[in-house]
């Protein structure tokens, strides 16, 4: 019998977690009833995926903003540095900022402009062009931008990112100048003392001010990288991938979860006799067409994940087979053959032009970009996610 359904993402809701909780079980209590309650059925080489956001909550993976203050007076002494290429954030950076202006006397922060690292903007580049701005080379300081643009706010947020990160600042009695820049060696005619905040672009950024003479520089990486006053931390990625959990508090990017994505696979393999796999997800990777937003505002898509997700997909293009190999075929015919095709399909299509147009990324990207666009971030209280037929095929029935 012919199958008539491909994916399927399910959305499976959760207990509120909390620290201490025994995940595991679970993640797999709540997918298994899930199941029986629906019903449908667990299959071999189903996707069980869980939001960084609990695996965090349930490690307790916690921090103050005093730590993270502790943290940046024992790195920058002197109390004066460059903030450099933050993204525009109220939860993802703002609350990281505060902790920052309490650590130190004066920050210099210099915004990327026309929009941040993931696709916030402050500007539109035909506003560049109207007042002759090169992006490229240009370096802005406050008075300059207010007088060629004034006062704009988010479309979707309704803040000016501008004020409302030098006002953050001031309220922790700390000295701030901005400046407007897209080349990390700008800010080194400010201080020579910097912590750059981009996420994807940060090895670059760092080795470029090393380069060009900067003397104390750190990422925010390198910020809670360890634990400070028994805080929370990630060994990994320290302050990236954190979100605010209070106005004084930051939840972490999960670390050592390994274990966990093994775990629960073990589980389902006991109770199901069926083996899937399991990843931990955190934002996915797209481009919102309309707000120009880039999703991807932690370091990575999936930081755990079990050893059946690793590599790219290895598929053919239909369309391709379809206008292009098989042209003067139609109906049955063409269905029996493109089904012969893909199953004798074998290695790598690297280079092969059947293969053209086929998504070049991860599995552990796709995946949990998929998972993300499920879970949504706001109420749906289904932090994790079942995918079910993602590795089938059109030759499968």
């Amino acid at each position: 019998m012919s199958k008539y359904v491909g994916t399927v993402s399910r959305g499976i809701k959760l207990p509120i977690i909390r620290e201490g909780d025994d995940l595991a079980s679970i993640v797999t209590e709540s997918v298994l009833t899930a199941a029986k309650n629906e019903p449908f059925e667990i299959k071999d080489k189903d996707v069980i995926a869980i939001t960084e956001s609990v695996v965090a909550r349930s490690q307790g993976n916690y921090a103050s903003v005093d730590d993270i203050a502790t943290d940046i007076k024992e790195k920058f002494p002197s109390g004066e540095f460059g903030v450099i290429f933050p993204i525009l954030s109220r939860n993802r950076f703002a609350i990281l900022l505060k902790g920052f202006a309490r650590g130190a006397k004066k920050i210099t922060l210099m915004l990327s402009y026309p929009s941040d690292e993931v696709g916030n903007a402050l500007l539109t580049y035909d506003e560049l062009d109207e007042k002759n701005v090169n992006p490229y080379s240009d370096v802005l300081s406050l008075e300059k931008y207010r007088e060629l643009f004034g006062h704009k706010v988010h479309e979707f947020t309704g803040v000016d990112y501008i004020d409302y990160y030098v006002d953050l600042i001031k309220k922790e009695h700390c000295e701030v100048e901005v400046v407007f820049a897209n080349q990390a060696k700008a800010i080194l005619s400010y201080t020579k003392n910097v912590l750059y905040c981009d996420i994807h672009t940060r090895n670059r950024t760092k080795r470029i001010l090393l380069e060009n003479g900067a003397n104390i520089v750190y990422g925010m990486d390198d910020i809670l990288s360890r634990s400070v006053n028994g805080s929370g931390y990630n060994e990994k990625y320290g302050l990236l991938g954190s979100n605010k959990s209070t106005e004084e508090k930051v939840k972490l990017f999960p670390r050592d979860a390994f274990k966990l994505v093994n775990d629960i696979q073990l589980k389902v393999k006991e109770l199901t006799g069926k083996h899937v796999e399991v990843m931990v997800y955190g934002d996915g990777a797209f481009k919102d067409p309309q707000g120009k937003i880039w999703e991807l505002a932690d370091p990575v898509v999936s930081p755990f994940y079990t050893d059946g997700l690793k590599g790219t997909p290895n598929e053919l293009k239909l369309k391709y087979l379809a206008d292009n190999d098989f042209k003067d075929l139609q109906g049955e015919e063409l269905k029996r053959v493109i089904k012969d095709k893909i199953k004798q399909k074998s290695g790598s299509l690297v280079g092969n032009m059947a293969s053209q147009g086929t998504t070049p990324r991860q599995l552990t990207d796709l995946i949990g970009s998929l998972c993300d666009l499920t879970s949504g971030s706001g109420d749906k209280g289904t932090p994790v996610v079942l995918v079910q037929n993602y590795f089938t095929n059109y030759s499968e029935d």
